[in-house]
């Protein structure tokens, strides 16, 4: 029986439907808001928890752009979680804040900007999330990729 990690992260976007990157204090590489599900949590509710521990704000969450089967090779198996952040505010960024120490900052970037931003396999899945929120429907992937039809 797979015994799973499982993670869960939020879109965000803004006016000109640049994706919002974090900059983790931990990690060389962007990443977007988010982290692993706690015991007898779901992930919808972790990701608000993550986006309000990370960044301070809780705007609402909406549907669930993706979902990936990852493994990962020091890892072990995964399933991770991207929800709809949606657009925010120029009032709700003014809000942001780095309580927990975790992240240094974050910036807004174009999606064709990933792949020199984040780690291959993660640029991979927010760029599906990315399609998925375009064209208004979940996508399921393995290793970021969508399956061969």
């Amino acid at each position: 029986m797979a015994a799973a990690r499982v993670a869960a992260g939020a879109l965000f976007f803004d006016e000109h439907e640049r994706v919002l990157l974090v900059k983790p204090t931990y990690k060389s590489y962007r990443d977007i808001p988010g982290g692993y599900v706690e015991p007898g949590e779901t992930p919808f509710q972790a990701c608000v928890r993550e986006v309000q521990e990370e960044l301070g704000i809780q705007p609402s969450i909406g549907d669930l752009l993706v979902v990936d089967w990852a493994p990962h090779p020091r890892e072990g198996d995964k399933i991770l979680f991207i929800f709809d952040g949606g657009r925010l505010s120029p009032e709700t960024l003014s809000k942001i804040t780095f309580g927990d120490g975790e992240l240094a900052g974050y910036e807004f970037h174009a999606v064709e900007e990933l792949d020199g931003l984040m780690i291959e396999r993660l640029a991979t899945r927010v760029s599906s999330a990315v399609t998925a929120h375009n064209i208004g429907r979940t996508l399921y992937l393995e290793h970021g990729r969508t399956l061969p039809t």
